[in-house]
């Protein structure tokens, strides 16, 4: 009886928290205020630089079959820099529909569970200010591009990560991850097979030039600096 009572007790315990965890992203209102405290906990800590790398898990609808595909956690990323916007100093460059500034705090609230890993490059020396001014022109040159859903390696529209890799290789040169053909992805999975089908018919273009989220995140020039 006293064993049973325990585990009953664990498991309320463990109902609590997780009542508690869902809760703490089940509305807007929590979501956008745990972002909030993430914004501020990052720049209190000094944890977030201009030229920085986010990643999260998108939830929008191709998220699942780009993780699928990629074998990776991590759906979307975009470059952080600072610039005034109301009340967040901190944005996200990215590639949605259509490439804009997105205030950070908003970005973090959108993303599953609120996760998000932050990476720069390895070191410092990497990249000097004159090279963040100019990562930053080339980057705020998509802004208005619609965004490529067909994956293409032209600028004529833009993909996130292509947004990431494109900036820092036309800065410097520096490839963030090995670009892969679209070919050599997993595309085995249902789901990533239906999304393919949707965007491209019967004429899945299997040579064209992708860099991948996880490419990027897995790249040997950067390291993790914040991971919440």
């Amino acid at each position: 009886m006293k064993k049973l009572i325990i585990t009953l007790g664990l498991s309320g315990i463990a109902l609590i928290v997780g009542l508690y965890a869902k809760r703490k992203f089940d509305t807007p209102t929590h979501q956008f205020k745990y972002a909030v405290k993430r914004v501020v906990d990052l720049r209190d800590s000094d944890s977030i630089n201009d030229g920085d790398i986010i990643f999260q898990t998108s939830l929008s609808q191709q998220s699942k079959a780009i993780q699928l595909a990629t074998h990776s956690k991590y759906s979307h990323c975009g470059l952080i820099f600072k610039r005034k916007s109301g009340q967040d100093n901190w944005c996200v460059l990215e590639a949605v529909q259509p490439v804009k500034w997105t205030p950070l705090t908003e970005w973090i609230s959108r993303g599953k569970d609120g996760h998000f890993v932050i990476k720069r490059l390895t070191t410092d020396s990497m990249i000097t200010k004159p090279m963040l001014h100019e990562l930053r022109q080339i980057a705020e040159g998509y802004i208005g591009k619609n965004y490529d859903i067909h994956f293409d390696w032209s600028d004529d529209k833009i993909y996130c990560s292509e947004l990431v890799w494109k900036s820092f290789y036309k800065m410097n040169k520096f490839e963030l991850g090995a670009l892969q053909n679209l070919g050599d992805f997993d595309l085995s999975h249902e789901g990533v097979r239906k999304k393919l089908k949707e965007r491209y018919g019967d004429k899945i273009p299997m040579d064209e030039k992708v860099i991948s989220p996880e490419a990027i995140f897995n790249s040997s020039l950067l390291k993790t600096v914040k991971s919440n």
